[in-house]
Formats: structure tokens, C-alpha cells, sequence
């Protein structure tokens, strides 16, 4: 079964909502549902660890809700447990992908922030030096 989520309509990715709907299936969605194969290192009933197709460190994967949040800042309350969940998960996997020696975890939002993909989304990255500022 194929999962839609209806957004807002914007005419560019950051600009003002416009009153039309659409149906929008995410690169994420279709992951989670199986159309597009992915290398999963986790996955359980709240969400699924993939490796990050474009890494930028030696060890860099994502920690993605099955439920459709766009981004943090439109997380509501009742999300709290899985936001919660997406961090201990994060966690675990760097135990497991051997990042006793540090990790960095990111979670952009919006144009200036980084995103990309309007589906909530932790990055976990490691097995290099992370440098201070980052960006």
C-alpha cells in the first residue's frame, strides 16, 4: 500500500503556503514502504536507519520517523516519544557502527538549514574529527 501525506502547497520549497493541496510521496516514504531499495541498519514499528547515499563522514546514516513529520519545528506534542525514540536509536547504531570515539548528530531545517528532504530526519555522523563551527 502506497502512503501519501498532503502538504501545503509551496510554489518554492521555503516561500509562503499557496491554499492548493497536493499529494507528495517522499524519497523517505518511499523507503520506508519498500519502493526504493536502501541499506538498512535498523528498523522497528517508530522507524528505519539507512546509510546516507551522499556521505559526509566515513559513517553517516539517518535516523527516519515512519510517521511523516516535515521538520522539527512542525513536531507537535504527542511527537515528543518519537523524537525521543529517533535519539536513543541514533545512539545504539553508533554503538554498533563502532563510534566509541565521538559522533556528531544533525537535524537541519528549513532552506538555510540544510534541508533537503521535507521529512524529519536525523543525521548521525562519524569516524573522523568533527571540526568547530560546522557549516
Amino acid at each position: 500500500m502506497q502512503r501519501w501525506k498532503t502538504f501545503t502547497y509551496h510554489p518554492c520549497a521555503y516561500g509562503p503556503p499557496n491554499k492548493r493541496l497536493i499529494s507528495v510521496s517522499t524519497i523517505f516514504q518511499k523507503i520506508i514502504s519498500g519502493d526504493i531499495p536502501s541499506d538498512i541498519l535498523h528498523q522497528d514499528e517508530s522507524c528505519i536507519v539507512i546509510r546516507d547515499i551522499e556521505p559526509q563522514a566515513p559513517v553517516h546514516f539517518l535516523v527516519i520517523p515512519k510517521k511523516v513529520i516535515p521538520r522539527v519545528g512542525d513536531a507537535d506534542y504527542e511527537d515528543q516519544q518519537i523524537l525521543g525514540h529517533l535519539l536513543l536509536i541514533a545512539g545504539k547504531i553508533a554503538k554498533q557502527e563502532a563510534l566509541s570515539a565521538g559522533f556528531r548528530v544533525v537535524i537541519n531545517h528549513g532552506q538555510n538549514g540544510g534541508e533537503t528532504v521535507p521529512h524529519l530526519h536525523v543525521h548521525v555522523l562519524g569516524g573522523r574529527q568533527m571540526k568547530w563551527p560546522p557549516g
